[in-house]
């Protein structure tokens, strides 16, 4: 049985354990991998930040679309939210003018259908490193 002494030593600090877990979940969202990287994780932080790189980048390369936050199209709605999911490499191609405003070829659309995947991904990826600093889920 544990004594109030050694609870006490072996209980997380509330600073910590309000704080890590949301700038773990926040930056992990901003740039893949880096909510590992936080929690000293690398090799998981490198394969994340590789892999939600690759994809978008080859969705890219592959023509793929751009979603656009207000056309009003349901599944145009949800593209725009799975790509918002890539966080600062989203805003990226929208301020550098990535992809294309509408799928010209049918590679494309699986070009469009990599950027979407890549940014559901690294949200996957964000809420992992948010459980694991919470305490919630094991390394």
């Amino acid at each position: 049985m544990a004594t109030p002494a050694t609870a006490k030593a072996h209980a997380p600090t509330n600073t910590q354990s309000s704080t890590l877990p949301l700038l773990c979940l926040l930056a992990g969202w901003l740039i893949p991998g880096a909510g590992h990287f936080l929690l000293r994780k690398p090799i998981r932080g490198a394969l994340l930040f590789l892999s939600v790189l690759a994809m978008f980048f080859i969705g890219i390369a592959l023509q793929g679309k751009i979603y656009q936050p207000n056309t009003g199209d349901l599944l145009d709605i949800l593209g725009f939210l799975g790509q918002l999911g890539a966080g600062l490499l989203y805003a990226c191609a929208r301020l550098f003018d990535w992809g294309h405003a509408s799928v010209q070829i049918a590679l494309a659309d699986y070009g469009t259908k990599f950027i979407v995947v890549s940014g559901l991904l690294n949200v996957v990826a964000a809420v992992d490193a948010h459980s694991l600093a919470n305490g919630r889920k094991a390394s």
